[in-house]
């Protein structure tokens, strides 16, 4: 061993800190991300000669991403930064519920768990959205009945112009039982 050389407590030789735990953990999130849109994009063809395929794109921008998540992570490892903290899952879990609900009552749905038979009926664009806000609003630790209720009806009278009159999209508006 070399002169004023110190061998480490642990033993176990060369060993990594991560610097900023935020930006390399979430860097990690980004190449898993990256590595998924790869997967689901396996099947399309790509580049072939000179013409893209439908598998191009996809793949180009989660090579992209991977880059960017390497770039995160090693930042992670190098420099500085903040910790990890507590995760809220309040917020998420209603946005989430909202969408789910969102897309099974817009058009209708019904599927069977554990042998029974779940319908969700068709509400339409109008009740659908503003269910839909509502669950999400609830999500907010700062909920009051009366702006939630404003911004719902906002929210709705505006994906029903931009939609339906602007875009001319084909959506039901009312219930249809």
């Amino acid at each position: 061993m070399a002169e004023g050389a110190k061998p480490s407590p642990s033993g176990d030789g060369l060993r990594l800190r991560i610097k900023g735990p935020r930006d390399f953990y979430g860097g990690l999130v980004l190449i898993g991300l990256a590595g998924i849109a790869v997967w689901a994009s396996s099947d399309l063809p790509g580049l072939q000669g000179f013409s893209f395929g439908p598998g191009t794109a996809p793949r180009m921008f989660a090579g992209c991403l991977a880059a960017v998540g390497a770039l995160i992570a090693l930042t992670g490892l190098f420099v500085e930064g903040p910790k990890v903290e507590a995760f809220a899952i309040r917020g998420p879990a209603y946005v989430l519920v909202a969408i789910l609900f969102f897309a099974g009552t817009i058009r209708g749905v019904s599927f069977d768990v554990f042998g029974l038979t779940i319908v969700l009926p068709t509400l339409g664009l109008v009740a659908s959205t503003f269910i839909a806000f509502m669950i999400s609003i609830f999500g907010s630790s700062e909920f009051r009945w009366r702006e939630s209720l404003l911004a719902a009806v906002a929210m709705t009278l505006f994906c029903v112009l931009l939609f339906v009159y602007l875009l001319q999209l084909p959506f039901q508006l009312w219930p249809q039982f």
